[in-house]
């Protein structure tokens, strides 16, 4: 019976993250499965790719011939206090930080890319952890339910039920929407502290993406003011470093919060992507943390023969392969977060001095902005 075979590797995802790690598996030698559902269901936002980023896409095939907008600089600064730092790729001897592209645009790269047979249209909703495999349950899109073994799961989005989470509610919400500026982006992406929260200006095409952190209890505000009103109270907000703000499209938004998840070693279940960590938007480290973890899997079980995929051994391998650049980025946005996001008169002047600081130590400069684009190694 086809339930009765054993698969390698099942995938439980079929966003960018999951297809990352079909993609980088080609040519593993292990049988792979992915689950996934319409991802027509995921919600559409912008997205902050790092360098480091493309160079894992378009190490699996993924990236297009056309490159999405470029971030060639990134201006930091304070609402209401001295200091600023600007981190320039031609510091890094890069040709960009990153990249900006909707989240629909990322999936559809990714998907042209992969050839492979997607598998089963639906969504895992339990596991069974054996000797020496995994029994599935699958939810299918079409109705019913079907059973499959593996010698590992890899959850790879998040929603699953069963996991259990640490972390915290940071009490905001993003909104996000596209906002036209009297003054062109010059590839120059905007992240500006206030004390209800960053607000991250990416330059988009012809415009700039808005990603505003709020708080929760004004987020309805926002999305229902009138469009003047809204770009007035942008404006008051950003400053007047881009001129006025002349238009906004359709405003969307989506709650924030850290999010820390983790399997036990002996489930044979390895968790990436937002399964592992859902990161506040700051400093756009989210999916780019999550491609790694994929590409850090797929390098694993390259080297790893398939009967030892799932193996308490393995899976020890990986977390531990993993364990410096999640906590790195996990921290890294949850401090930024929580030290600038406040109206505290000595922790502005704090923030102030180390943002001048480090504008003015370039190796300082170099150091971080590696660590943002290539991980906690801060290596390509």
């Amino acid at each position: 019976m086809a339930d009765a075979e054993i698969t390698d590797i099942l995938i439980a995802g079929g966003g960018p993250v999951g297809i990352m790690l079909a993609l980088a598996l080609r040519g593993s030698g292990a049988s792979t499965l992915q689950v996934q559902v319409d991802p027509t269901m995921q919600g559409e936002r912008p997205i902050a790719l790092s360098y480091g980023s493309r160079l894992l896409l378009e190490g699996v095939g993924a990236w297009p011939e056309s490159p999405p907008t470029a971030i060639c600089e990134i201006h930091v600064s304070q609402q209401g206090g001295f200091g600023r730092t600007l981190i320039r790729a031609a510091d890094c001897e890069l040709p960009a930080l990153g990249y900006v592209a909707p989240y629909s645009a990322i999936h559809a790269w990714l998907s042209a890319a992969d050839a492979v047979r997607r598998g089963l249209d639906g969504k895992v909703i339990g596991w069974k952890p054996a000797a020496d495999h995994i029994e599935v349950r699958i939810g299918l899109s079409a109705g019913g339910e079907a059973r499959r073994r593996a010698r590992m799961l890899v959850l790879a989005d998040g929603g699953h039920a069963g996991l259990e989470a640490s972390g915290r509610d940071y009490g905001q919400h993003a909104v996000v929407a596209d906002v036209r500026t009297e003054q062109a982006h010059h590839n120059i992406a905007w992240e500006r502290f206030t004390s209800d929260g960053p607000i991250a200006l990416l330059p988009y095409e012809d415009r700039h993406a808005l990603v505003w952190s709020i708080d929760a209890g004004a987020v309805r505000g926002l999305l229902e003011m009138p469009q003047t009103e809204f770009l007035h109270r942008l404006g008051a907000a950003f400053g007047s470093r881009l001129g006025a703000f002349l238009g906004a499209g359709p405003r969307a938004a989506f709650p924030l919060a850290l999010r820390r998840r983790s399997a036990d070693p002996s489930s044979r279940t390895v968790l990436v992507g937002n399964a592992a960590q859902t990161l506040h938007p700051v400093a756009g480290q989210g999916l780019n943390l999550g491609l790694r973890d994929a590409a850090e899997l797929a390098r694993l079980v390259g080297c790893t023969p398939n009967a030892e995929l799932g193996s308490i051994a393995f899976l020890t391998r990986y977390s531990l392969q993993r364990k410096l650049d999640r906590a790195a980025g996990i921290h890294f946005t949850d401090v930024l977060v929580r030290l600038f996001s406040n109206s505290s008169a000595t922790l502005g002047l704090a923030r102030g001095a180390a943002l001048a600081l480090l504008d003015v130590l370039p190796p300082a400069r170099k150091f971080l902005a590696r660590r943002m684009i290539f991980g906690a190694r801060g290596l390509p």
